[in-house]
């Protein structure tokens, strides 16, 4: 597995387990979690939506293109999709390597990549009781 959406919540300590190697001397996870508050407003929940087939695509993609680009063992990127409540994770991501700075670097990398070219929808729904899709590509449409 490089790159997967679920529906349901991510099992971090099962993907880590999953990436115990002798071979390697360094892990570094990513966790992006759904916070409280965007921009001044407050928020009480996230739901993500994603054209799968293409997304996994994108998102594998992504993950090989690290596996190339940096001297790592292994990477691994699972990004959630329905209805998130305030502190669940929405996207894990975790990298091995022989040594550290490879790991912190093809971390950063994988993120960064997957927000910018993974076809991800994200709406916020704030305390006020309005939701408003963000960080699409055709802008934000709001609800």
């Amino acid at each position: 597995m490089s790159f997967r959406l679920t529906a349901a919540a991510i099992e971090t300590s099962v993907l880590a387990e999953a990436l115990r190697d002798v071979r390697t001397g360094a892990c570094v996870t990513f966790e992006g979690r759904v916070r409280n508050q965007n921009e001044g407003r407050a928020v009480r929940a996230l739901e993500y939506e994603a054209y799968a087939p293409l997304a996994e695509s994108e998102g594998a993609k992504i993950v090989a293109e690290a596996m190339g680009r940096f001297p790592i063992t292994q990477a691994v990127c699972v990004h959630r999709t329905g209805s998130l409540a305030l502190g669940e994770i929405a996207v894990w991501v975790a990298v091995t390597s022989g040594h550290r700075a490879a790991a912190f670097d093809a971390c950063s990398f994988i993120i960064a990549e997957v927000k910018a070219r993974v076809p991800m929808w994200k709406k916020e729904h704030y305390a006020d009781g309005t939701s408003e899709w963000i960080n699409c590509a055709t802008g934000a449409a709001k609800a």
